[in-house]
């Protein structure tokens, strides 16, 4: 997760085809928030659920900066900040530390 003049960017691993849309957790050795959508990935179905999804959770606009066609995308968090960013995490769960060089390690809680 990386602050830039436009948001927050943020690589997200998705699972279409689940039992329901939610944030399920965050995988530390591919540095991935861990989303689950309803939608097959047929049609961008599912990129237009994790969108919309993604949304409204961080209450900002989202787009697919990457990985239109894959499972691993790398999302733009539009006009938000990291301090948002990292509150909206924690409560799913997520305790990100964020260092000066950005990068993150989970901590366990």
């Amino acid at each position: 997760m990386r602050e830039t003049d436009k948001g927050i960017v943020i690589e997200i691993d998705v699972s279409p085809n689940a039992k329901r849309t939610a944030v399920v957790g965050y995988d530390v050795w591919r540095k991935a928030l861990k989303v689950s959508v309803k939608s097959p990935p047929k049609g961008g179905k599912a990129n237009r659920e994790l969108v919309e999804f993604l949304g409204d959770v961080f209450g900002c606009d989202v787009e697919i900066v990457k990985g239109e066609k894959s499972s691993k995308k790398t999302i733009l968090l539009k006009g938000l900040k990291l301090e948002k960013a990292l509150e909206v995490l924690r409560k799913y769960g997520i305790d990100l530390i964020c260092n000066g060089s950005n990068q993150q390690k989970r901590k366990i809680s």
